[in-house]
Order: structure tokens, then sequence, then C-alpha cells
């Protein structure tokens, strides 16, 4: 058992750092992404007197 901890934390800070990296990428895409472009609200109050 020399180095062995090292090796797991080693591979896990690996796994951390890809797994970050991906979530971070996918958030972007979904920020970019134009949920409702082009969409007009219709004026709740418009119609009420």
């Amino acid at each position: 058992m020399d180095n062995t901890i090292y090796y797991i934390l080693g591979a896990l800070a690996i796994i951390f750092v890809l797994l970050s990296t991906f979530n971070k990428r996918r958030s972007r895409k979904r920020k970019e992404r134009k949920f409702m472009d082009g969409y007009n609200r219709k004026d709740r109050n418009k119609g009420t007197s």
C-alpha cells in the first residue's frame, strides 16, 4: 500500500474534472438555446376593465 491512495485520489480528481467540464458544456448549451424565441406574451390586463 505504498502509493495506492494517491492513485485512487488521482483517478477521482480526473473523474471530477471530466464531469465538471461535461456539465459546464451542457449548461452553456442550454443557456444559448432560445427556448421560446419569438413568443409574445398575451397581456392579461388588456381585456379586463
